[in-house]
C-alpha cells in the first residue's frame, strides 16, 4: 500500500509563505510544482523507507522529451532497492537550447531541495540516451552534482570536463548497443584524464540494462561517498556488495565471457581500493588477463571494432553522396549491406552478432539524425527527405513511420506510383490502421484513385471508397 507523506515547509523569496504537500512513499507523485513564478513542474519519487528526519541522496532523472513520470519509473526498483530519491521535470525539451534546459534543470532542484531533506555531497543525474548525455553536461555546470548515471549514452562533450571539478561518470550499455563503441573508448580518454569512471557493460536481448544493473550503478555511488567520507562507512554494506560483485565475475568467467569478467573486475578495483584490500582480485585479474580464453577474446573483439569503424565510415560517406545526389539508384547497395547485416544476425560468432546488432542501430540514428536536419530547414528540401525515408523502410522494415511518409511525400510530388509500391510494401508488413492511412498528409487526390483502394481492399478488406470496374 502506497504511503502518504504530509510535509508542511516554509519557502523565502520575495515574500514568506507555506504550503502544503501531499507526497508518496513508495510511488510516484506527479505534476509538483516547482514554484509560484514558472509554470513548470516535476515528478518525485521517495523510497518506501522514507523518513523526514534524515537526509537523502537524490537523483535527478533528465528527459529531453519532458516526461519526467516515464523517465522516473524506469529507476524506481533500484532507486527504492538502494534508497534513493528521484525527480524528473516536466519541461526539459531537445528543442530548446541547452542552456535553457539547465536553467529548467536548476529549478528543479532547488525546489526539491525546498521540499525534502537532501544529502549533502550526495547529489546525482541519470538518464537514458539523449536524457544521459544532458546528464553528464550538468556536473560543469551545477557544483553540487558528484555523478551521473548515464543509460546508452556517452559523456556528451568530453572537452568541456574539468578535471579540477570531477564527478563520478558510471556508464550501463549493452555490447549490442551502438553506443557501446563510443562508451568504451570514452572510458578510455576518461581514463587518461583521471576522470573518475566506470563502465557496467551487460550481454541480452533488450538494450536497457536489467534492475539488477542499474541498482549495481546506484550501489557504486554509494560506496564511492563511503570512500570519501561523505557517507558513514559500513563495513557489511562493503563486504556483502564486494561479495555480489565477485559472484557477477565468477559468472561471466563460467560462461565463457572473459572480457565482461575483466570489465567488471576493473570497476571493482576502483570502487573497493579506497575501501579494503584487493590482493586476491588483483591476483584473478592477471590470471584470467594471461588466459587463452581472454586473449583469443579481447583480439577478436578488436578486429570487430576495426572492421565495424570501417563499415561506419562507408554508410556515412554513401549516405551524404546519396543525399546530395538523390542518388535513388542507390537503394539496392542499402538492401544488400542490411542482407549482409541479417545473415551476420546468424553468425555462430557472439562478436559477429553484437557488430551486426550496433551497425544496424548506428545506420537508423544516422538516418534519422539527417531526417531531423532537413526537416528543421527553413526551406525543407522534400526530395532528400523522400529518399531518406525509403532507406529507413530498409534499415528499419518493420517500423511503419518511412512508409506512411514516403506515401505522402510522393503524392504531394505526383508520383503515384511510388506512392502505390510503398503503400503495398506497408500493408505486406501487416499494417492494418486504415484511419491513420485515409488521413495522411497530402494524399487527398491520391487517396481516391482506384489504385489505392484495390491495394487497401485486398489487403485490409473495406475500403472506403468504391472502386468502379468499367
Amino acid at each position: 500500500m502506497k504511503n502518504i507523506l504530509l510535509l508542511t515547509f516554509v519557502l523565502i523569496s520575495s515574500v514568506v509563505y507555506s504550503q502544503e504537500l501531499r507526497l508518496l512513499r513508495g510511488a510516484i507523485t506527479e505534476n509538483l510544482a516547482v514554484n509560484d513564478t514558472v509554470n513548470e513542474t516535476y515528478s518525485l519519487y521517495l523510497p518506501s523507507n522514507f523518513e523526514i528526519n534524515r537526509p537523502w541522496p537524490v537523483a535527478f532523472v533528465m528527459d529531453l522529451k519532458g516526461k519526467g513520470k516515464a523517465a522516473v519509473s524506469m529507476l524506481i526498483n533500484a532507486a527504492e532497492q538502494e534508497g534513493y530519491v528521484l525527480a524528473s521535470s516536466n519541461n526539459l525539451s531537445d528543442s530548446l537550447a541547452i542552456s535553457e534546459n539547465v536553467l529548467i534543470a536548476n529549478r528543479m532542484f532547488n525546489a526539491v531541495f525546498n521540499t525534502i531533506p537532501t544529502a549533502k555531497n550526495r547529489t546525482y543525474t541519470a538518464g537514458f540516451e539523449s536524457g544521459a548525455m544532458f546528464a553528464s553536461i550538468l556536473p560543469t555546470f551545477v557544483r553540487e552534482i558528484k555523478g551521473v548515471i548515464s543509460i546508452g549514452a556517452s559523456v556528451g562533450n568530453v572537452e568541456i570536463l574539468n578535471t579540477k571539478q570531477p564527478f563520478q561518470f558510471i556508464g550501463l550499455v549493452n555490447r549490442s548497443d551502438y553506443n557501446f563503441t563510443p562508451m568504451y573508448n570514452t572510458k578510455q580518454v576518461l581514463n587518461k584524464l583521471k576522470f573518475p569512471n566506470e563502465l557496467l557493460v551487460f550481454d541480452g536481448a533488450r538494450n536497457l540494462p536489467e534492475k539488477e544493473t542499474i541498482a549495481k550503478a546506484f550501489r557504486m555511488l554509494t560506496l564511492t561517498s563511503m570512500a570519501k567520507g561523505h557517507l558513514e562507512r559500513n563495513d557489511s554494506l562493503i563486504n556483502s556488495s564486494y561479495n555480489e560483485f565477485l559472484v557477477d565475475v565468477n559468472n561471466n568467467v563460467s560462461n565463457q565471457k572473459p572480457l565482461l569478467a575483466t570489465y567488471q573486475m576493473l570497476d571493482m578495483e576502483k570502487i573497493f581500493y579506497p575501501l579494503m584490500r584487493l590482493d586476491s582480485l588483483k591476483a584473478s585479474q592477471k590470471v584470467l588477463k594471461r588466459s587463452t580464453s581472454y586473449r583469443q577474446a579481447n583480439r577478436s573483439q578488436n578486429s570487430y571494432f576495426l572492421k565495424e569503424s570501417f563499415t561506419k565510415e562507408d554508410y556515412s560517406y554513401y549516405l551524404e553522396e546519396d543525399i546530395i545526389s538523390y542518388n535513388y539508384a542507390n537503394l539496392g547497395w542499402w538492401n544488400f549491406q542490411m542482407e549482409e547485416l541479417n545473415k551476420l544476425d546468424k553468425s555462430s560468432n557472439l562478436f559477429e552478432r553484437q557488430m551486426s546488432s550496433r551497425l544496424r542501430g548506428y545506420i537508423n540514428a544516422l538516418v534519422s539524425d539527417n531526417i531531423d536536419y532537413i526537416a528543421a530547414d527553413e526551406k525543407v528540401d522534400f526530395e532528400a527527405l523522400n529518399l531518406l525515408y525509403m532507406i529507413k523502410t530498409i534499415t528499419a522494415p518493420a517500423e511503419h513511420d518511412g512508409y506512411l511518409k514516403v506515401i505522402s511525400m510522393s503524392s504531394k510530388m505526383e508520383d503515384y506510383g511510388t506512392a502505390l509500391f510503398y503503400l503495398e510494401e506497408l500493408l505486406k508488413t501487416g499494417y492494418t490502421n486504415k484511419e491513420e492511412l485515409y488521413s495522411l498528409e497530402y494524399t487527398s487526390l491520391f487517396k481516391i484513385m482506384p489504385e489505392f483502394n484495390e491495394v487497401v481492399e485486398k489487403y485490409l478488406k473495406g475500403a472506403r471508397y468504391d472502386v468502379i470496374e468499367q
